[in-house]
């Protein structure tokens, strides 16, 4: 980036990558930030949440079991959850104004629903308005991942993200800078789940 002259950049990190450890593979995007931050770029820093597209690893899940789950929900508590149009939106915005000075964080969320809300909306998507959403615990759902096939090092990471949003290390600083919502929401994205669903 030095080389080609850039002064700009937006980097899509990811919700969490203030820990820098303990997120999983979302620890590899708090390092980036770090290296940006050595760096005298101008840097527009895009933390969106949980990606809707993640809940189709559930369908499987959804489609042999009639559940949805993992280490993380099955509480009250809303999870933030973000659709990859609204963080396009977003990042075409700040591209084309070329309007950041310094190095800034934005987050970006579509909706906010609880666990139980996701599964109920999805499930009904696909014809299974009952779904319950399980929370696994951390040696159930890594067993879940080694036997769907992913290797050790990459299902132990993902179990420690779980864990991090579980235990809500990695949305407090997401919880102090709330941003507007997208325009996206669980509804919207449950016409795509059911497409995808429905393929399989």
């Amino acid at each position: 980036m030095k080389a080609a002259g850039v002064n700009r950049a937006v980097l899509l990190s990811s919700i969490g990558a203030h820990l820098r450890h303990g997120a999983g593979p979302i620890d590899g995007l708090g390092y980036f930030e770090e290296q940006l931050a050595k760096t005298d770029l101008n840097v527009k820093i895009l933390r969106p949440s949980y990606f809707f597209y993640n809940l189709h690893s559930m369908g499987d899940m959804l489609r042999h079991a009639g559940i949805m789950g993992s280490n993380f929900g099955g509480t009250e508590d809303k999870i933030a959850l973000t659709h990859t149009n609204d963080i396009a939106d977003v990042a075409a915005r700040h591209l084309q104004a070329a309007d950041f000075e310094g190095q800034t964080i934005e987050y970006i969320v579509s909706d906010e629903r609880t666990s139980a809300e996701i599964a109920r909306v999805l499930g009904t998507a696909v014809g299974k308005p009952e779904t319950p959403w399980i929370l696994f615990s951390d040696e159930d759902a890594l067993n879940g991942m080694l036997q769907a096939g992913l290797s050790e090092d990459l299902s132990n990471r993902y179990v420690e993200m779980g864990r991090a949003f579980r235990e809500g290390k990695a949305t407090e600083h997401y919880v102090q800078h709330k941003p507007a919502f997208g325009k996206v929401k669980l509804e919207d994205f449950a016409e795509e789940f059911k497409a995808v669903y429905t393929q399989g």
